[in-house]
């Protein structure tokens, strides 16, 4: 089937709103780095409430942190497609299989419209910045002004390659141009990551500044500055992220597009995409945690007022409700997988250990999300002697949690395991003693990761309780390497049986759309998280928001704004996903 090749919309919607982004934030930087060149390496500005202009109806905090919400979602999106799409294309032009070719073109063709739009929502929360909080934006920009040149530099190699790349994808098709035009998609990924990279140093820097002293006078060392505590455990978990989110978002698109297929090879095709998306987002998810750990314990060791803030004061009920999000996360990965043996000649023989896969993963999700203090009534705290209960309160803390998310981690592998062995079978001649060899490692990893959680969680000093994660964390990881390269050497010349696409209730595609929705809302609440344990400042411990509205806001409300954004950005993808299935329509008619 040819390729369907779309000149007309990207041209119109990409380019207008990126040159007016950044030429709004070339202005801005050149502004205040000007007006700042006087006063080189000054204190950071001590603001007073007049120093906050106001536009009646708005509340700055609102508009600055719905735009911002709105960028990063985009941008996650826009960032990670094109790393898997460069993948695909490559793994197609390895084994000459043009369905890589044709699933990576449509995923690109998807992320192009939301290009626009992440240029558009990067515009309005910088006008937001400067028309709201000139004072911060003074202040920044005195001392990150010259990043700005890299973050234009790279802003203008990813619109120039994602054009090359988008247009050449059929001219570029055949022999060296098809490598060429893979180098053009590796440029694509490498200026879109140096662009998140520019943007997280300025972020980071408001969490735990670096290259100032106490009273904010920069000591001009600029790499200081970007270099700063947070800045490279925010990148990798950024990195991360966003190729989870991004597959999510796509699974999500093919599970729209298959419940709508008029035909089987319709429903097949886009069983296969959603699939591989939900195979990239799961595959990506599995790390994401050992990466928040990294950031989390950085953010510890900056300041453990700002740690205890995050974990153990207000915002930790949060956390409850990011453990629910999570485990919904797995589940419906699970789900999905489950249901995936149906594809297979050999999926039946497995589907007999899915209820007990389910138990460990049911149980793993009780134990994360299970508070440690509760909200109670004087009678209620009176009726259990205390705020915390009796049996379930040890549950609560880190080291059970830690426990469980690895075993729960585990048990997804697990799941991925039977769901490839349902459609090949290992004929080598060690096989049972390989099998054996897996589930001894499955078995003692969960009776490591277990002692590791209980005896160093509770029966040593604190200062255990958080070095066990490290070992806990390097006992997952060192199994699923492990069975992955007994799987290997097991199926190597094995029976092996096609994937009967298109196989699929349709009650699984909800699962992909739930792990879409669960991604969103749960980069919403975080992100809050992450920005809201600033407090009152808006340089951490150097420069103060002195604003009408600098105190932390209730749960309910940051609940309220973030589920608000939530389906806001949803309602947009939805409209995105409509416009693409027109899109496709309209070519395959050409084509035909």
């Amino acid at each position: 089937m040819p390729l369907p090749m779309n000149k007309g919309p990207i041209r119109s919607s990409l380019s207008s709103p990126a040159l007016i982004t950044l030429i709004l934030f070339l202005a801005s930087s050149a502004l205040f780095s000007s007006e700042a060149s006087g006063s080189a390496y000054a204190p950071a500005p001590i603001l007073g409430p007049g120093d906050y202009p106001s536009v009646k109806g708005l509340s700055p905090r609102l508009a600055v942190w719905l735009a911002a919400q709105m960028h990063v979602w985009f941008a996650a999106f826009v960032l990670a497609v094109p790393i898997f799409v460069v993948i695909l294309e490559f793994i197609g032009m390895v084994k000459k299989d043009a369905r890589y070719d044709r699933v990576a073109y449509e995923f690109l063709r998807i992320s192009t419209t939301a290009f626009s739009l992440t240029a558009i929502t990067g515009g309005m929360l910088l006008a937001a910045l400067i028309v709201f909080y000139p004072g911060l934006m003074k202040y920044l920009a005195s001392i990150f002004g010259p990043t700005a040149i890299f973050y234009a530099l790279f802003f203008l190699l990813e619109t120039a390659a994602l054009y090359t790349y988008y247009y050449g994808w059929k001219r570029m098709a055949e022999g060296r141009l098809k490598l060429l035009h893979l180098a053009v998609g590796l440029g694509l990924n490498i200026s879109g990551t140096g662009l998140m990279f520019v943007a997280n140093a300025w972020v980071t820097f408001m969490m735990t500044p670096s290259g100032v002293d106490a009273a904010g006078v920069f000591s001009g060392n600029l790499w200081e500055a970007v270099n700063n505590h947070l800045w490279s455990p925010m990148n990798l978990h950024r990195f991360i992220a966003n190729i989870a989110y991004g597959g999510s978002i796509v699974g999500a698109y093919a599970a729209y597009r298959f419940l709508g297929a008029s035909g089987e090879e319709e429903r097949a095709h886009y069983d296969w995409m959603g699939y591989t998306a939900s195979l990239i987002a799961i595959g990506a998810l599995l790390p994401l945690p050992f990466a928040g750990y990294w950031l989390t314990a950085e953010i510890y060791a900056f300041s453990q007022q700002m740690g205890i803030t995050l974990m153990g004061g207000v915002f930790a009920w949060l956390f409850i409700i990011q453990a629910v999000i999570i485990g919904a996360l797995f589940l419906a990965a699970n789900y999905y997988l489950w249901c995936g043996f149906g594809r297979g000649a050999y999926g039946e023989a497995y589907l007999k250990y899915v209820k007990y896969i389910a138990l460990v993963v049911a149980a793993s999700f009780l134990v994360w999300f299970t508070p440690h203090t509760l909200i109670l009534t004087p009678s209620e705290a009176r009726a259990i002697g205390g705020q915390y209960h009796p049996y379930l309160g040890p549950l609560g803390l880190m080291p059970a949690k830690n426990t469980a998310v690895n075993i729960m981690l585990l048990f997804t592998f697990l799941s991925f395991i039977l769901y490839r062995r349902a459609h090949r079978r290992p004929v080598a001649a060690w096989v049972k003693y390989g099998n054996a060899l897996q589930a001894g490692l499955f078995t003692a990893a969960v009776a490591n990761i277990s002692f590791l959680g209980v005896y160093y969680g509770y029966f040593t000093n604190t200062v255990y309780k958080v070095a066990s994660s490290v070992p806990q964390v390097a006992t997952t990881l060192f199994v699923i390497l492990a069975c992955l390269v007994i799987e290997w050497l097991m199926g190597r010349g094995g029976k092996r049986e096609d994937f009967k696409w298109g196989r699929m209730p349709e009650r699984s595609q909800y699962a992909l759309i739930l792990i879409a929705v669960s991604f969103t809302w749960l980069m919403g609440l975080m992100g809050f998280v992450r920005s809201a344990i600033r407090q009152h400042w808006h340089v951490y411990s150097v420069m103060k928001d002195a604003s009408g509205e600098a105190f932390t806001p209730s749960i309910a409300y940051a609940a309220k704004v973030v589920s608000t954004g939530t389906i806001i950005f949803l309602a947009i993808i939805v409209f995105i996903f409509w416009l693409g299935g027109m899109g496709q329509g309209k070519e395959a008619g050409k084509d035909e």
